[in-house]
């Protein structure tokens, strides 16, 4: 299974030319965190559980397959050793989360490739969050069946309706994990690497205040499984953004685009004979729905017509437009900024 990594987006970024007390800390913090709260491999008593496991070794068996190992480091260990004279041979099989450590955690050879070394390392607390998000979204889809299925040989608990300590224990399931991802960007900050992670990848983001304000709230918003491919759309904005890649507002706008029709749909104003984004501006801005107002209805139109437009199409035998960074970076916070507020006030 191909899986998406940190180190192969970025790999023509260098994002890392040295190597030092800010990288070094942000590794350890990073590993720690994932290991200790976002997927612990070990509980309380300090038994390895099924659940870590299974983690573990999936983790494992992702990274090496996309980093070309056969492992990331060695399964199995053997020295010698004595007792009471007696000398033999002391050999076993790593932890897979010991596995993953032993090769996080070792240093980087002299004259090794510092981006590199700190990319690949960052593409395991990567997927790592992005499995345990990927399971959480799971377990909050089949929350209400395994309600059900549990109060028909447990109604009540500790004299409390079962369904409403089940809700319980899941908001603190997401709240402890939304709180890992906010220590890590915390960290990423810390370290000045201008990195942000959400719903499942670790970006280039922004300034503190735009990260803040803008990106932080458009990710969680659009997590949920409506706005899939509004999500999927400015990743990509962002990536071909960071990586110098061709008409990244161009995805912008498809995100923001796909963001229109879902509301429109969603309310019951689309009637089928929208030829465009256009038209379906229109929906969210008729005297009968009155969801945004005339002005914002131009300001959507202008985006589309100045931005999507010029991108979605072929110049012909004119010069190929082409957005400097700073109007790519506008475009895509725009159009996040608009995504955000539709989304809010659908109340979807």
């Amino acid at each position: 299974m191909l899986v998406d990594i940190f180190a192969r987006r970025y790999a023509a970024q260098p994002l890392w030319t040295s190597f030092g007390e800010n990288e070094r800390r942000l590794l350890v913090q990073s590993f720690r965190l994932l290991e200790e709260q976002v997927a612990p491999y070990y509980d309380a008593k300090g038994n390895a559980t099924d659940e870590g496991k299974a983690f573990w070794s999936d983790l494992q068996s992702r990274l090496s397959m996309e980093l070309g190992l056969r492992s990331l480091s060695t399964l199995n260990y053997s020295y010698q050793t004595s007792w009471n004279g007696n000398n033999f041979t002391q050999s076993g099989t790593w932890p897979m989360t010991k596995v993953c450590e032993n090769w996080f955690m070792a240093d980087l050879p002299y004259g090794g490739d510092t981006n590199r070394y700190v990319q690949e390392r960052l593409s395991l607390i990567e997927i790592g969050f992005r499995m345990r998000e990927e399971k959480i979204r799971e377990i909050n889809a089949g929350l209400d069946k395994r309600i059900a299925d549990t109060r028909k040989w447990q109604p009540v608990l500790g004299g409390s309706d079962i369904g409403d300590v089940m809700r319980a224990l899941n908001t603190k399931l997401n709240a402890e994990f939304h709180s890992a991802v906010d220590e890590l960007n915390v960290r990423f900050r810390q370290a000045e690497c201008d990195l942000h992670y959400h719903n499942g990848y670790i970006q280039i983001g922004s300034d503190a205040l735009t990260a803040e304000h803008v990106q932080a709230p458009f990710w969680s918003i659009v997590a949920a499984p409506r706005w899939k491919n509004v999500d999927t759309d400015m990743k990509e904005a962002i990536d071909r953004r960071d990586t110098d890649g061709r008409d990244p507002a161009f995805y912008a706008a498809r995100a923001l685009e796909s963001t229109i029709k879902i509301v429109s749909t969603a309310k019951g104003w689309t009637h089928g004979k929208e030829k465009g984004a256009h038209n379906f501006i229109d929906n969210l801005s008729s005297k009968n729905t009155g969801f945004i107002d005339q002005w914002e209805a131009d300001a959507l139109k202008w985006y589309f017509t100045n931005i999507r437009n010029p991108l979605g199409h072929g110049p012909g035998d004119q010069p190929m437009v082409a957005l400097s960074p700073e109007q790519t970076t506008f475009a895509i916070e725009s159009a996040m900024m608009w995504i955000k507020s539709l989304i809010r006030r659908s109340s979807l």
